[in-house]
């Protein structure tokens, strides 16, 4: 059964908005989020988790930027997000670095 025509995207800069921000960014908010929790717990047991668990983060975040209706709105959450995990990542280094 094909897909309804009035759900799908038709143009070509939301698709490449889509698109990329499903794949970098969601890849940067994966990174961005266990980089934060190493920054405040064991490095060690962070990386292991990462293995697995940012796996599906990261496809859990491909999912949610192909639902949202605009792709750089999409772009500017992860990137606000991103953001957000680096200010606290800089601070667990500087206040508590192992």
């Amino acid at each position: 059964m094909p897909a309804n025509k009035k759900y799908l995207t038709r143009s070509p800069f939301q698709k490449f908005a889509k698109l990329t921000a499903a794949f970098i960014g969601g890849y940067m908010v994966t990174e961005a989020l266990f980089m934060a929790l190493m920054a405040w717990t064991d490095a060690g047991s962070m990386l292991f988790t990462l293995r697995y668990a940012g796996f599906i983060l990261w496809v859990a975040l491909m999912i949610v930027a192909f639902i949202g209706k605009n792709g750089w709105v999409i772009w500017g959450i992860y990137l606000l997000i991103t953001l957000i995990l680096s200010v606290i990542t800089c601070l667990g280094n500087t206040t508590a670095p192992l």
